[in-house]
């Protein structure tokens, strides 16, 4: 990792949406321009609380780290590295996440470079390469450090964060399941990554299939009442939050680990496992008779 840039704070900040829309410009989204940071950290919002996770560099660490490992990949192959060492680096909880601001922040103050690279189209015949401005300012399931943290947060199993690695390394998944309301339930989100490891979906087309069919079914079958959770206990989380301010850096190599929570009930898993299973076999895959070696 390197040094950290002069022109950082040392915190993280709040930036309003219509503070950060000014810096989205046409420059910045082609690659041709940064952001000015000192401008930019002129109009931000402190956070509310002087906690260790409101630093900024260990989080400017991880996209540098990121960009670095992954140089010679597939940009999307960072996804599934990142999402859970941002989860554990920030250690929010669902209402802090939910707050725009600090996203805007990250993606415009902390890592502007970051997004361009991770989110610049390719060339196009006619079309310039270019960043969607939503990347930066955008929706949870689009907004480039939004979609990883909530990514970790639906998907990974109790402290575990081995199946956000399976989701994130799907594209189609990735993109797919955040848009879902059904993924709010654990053993939902865990059978989909079940799926996924017994190859039963291999495709993009497969996948968009299988989570089209899931969803379908939600709309007449309650999954919370067919394969129930646990109730939600809020302490492992609030303890985890809290320990922050001594826990070391994530871990590079191995993964994180997340709030010690129970994981989803493996029967219920098992069953929407099956449900999902069938449901699948039963669903139209564009392409299956003519392109069955397809790979994403």
């Amino acid at each position: 990792m390197t040094d950290k840039p002069s022109h950082l704070p040392e915190r993280l900040a709040f930036l309003a949406d219509l503070n950060a829309a000014r810096y989205i410009t046409e420059g910045l989204l082609t690659g041709k321009e940064d952001v000015p940071a000192i401008a930019l950290n002129k109009v931000t919002e402190p956070l509310p609380r002087d906690e260790a996770r409101g630093a900024l560099m260990p989080v400017r660490g991880l996209t540098e780290d990121a960009m670095h490992a992954f140089r010679d990949e597939k940009v999307t192959a960072a996804d599934a590295w990142l999402a859970p060492r941002i989860h554990a680096t920030l250690r929010l909880s669902r209402r802090e996440a939910a707050d725009r601001r600090l996203w805007n922040y990250l993606a415009l103050g902390v890592a502007p470079d970051y997004v361009v690279w991770r989110h610049m189209t390719e060339p196009r015949k006619g079309e310039a390469p270019r960043v969607a401005a939503t990347r930066f300012r955008g929706a949870a399931d689009t907004q480039a450090f939004a979609r990883l943290w909530w990514a970790a947060e639906l998907f990974r199993n109790g402290s575990d964060y081995g199946p956000v690695v399976k989701v994130c390394a799907q594209q189609d998944m990735l993109n797919t399941a955040l848009r879902l309301s059904v993924i709010d339930h654990r053993p939902t989100a865990q059978a989909l990554v079940e799926l996924i490891g017994r190859g039963t979906v291999r495709t993009g087309r497969e996948i968009n299939a299988l989570v089209k069919a899931v969803n379908a079914s939600a709309a007449t079958l309650m999954y919370d009442v067919m394969a129930p959770d646990i109730e939600r206990d809020g302490r492992p989380m609030a303890q985890w939050i809290e320990a922050a301010e001594w826990a070391p850096a994530v871990p590079r190599r191995a993964l994180p680990e997340g709030p010690d929570e129970e994981r989803a009930p493996e029967d219920s898993v098992a069953t929407l496992t099956e449900h999902f299973s069938e449901l699948f076999a039963g669903a139209p895959v564009r392409g299956k008779n003519t392109d069955d070696n397809e790979s994403d």
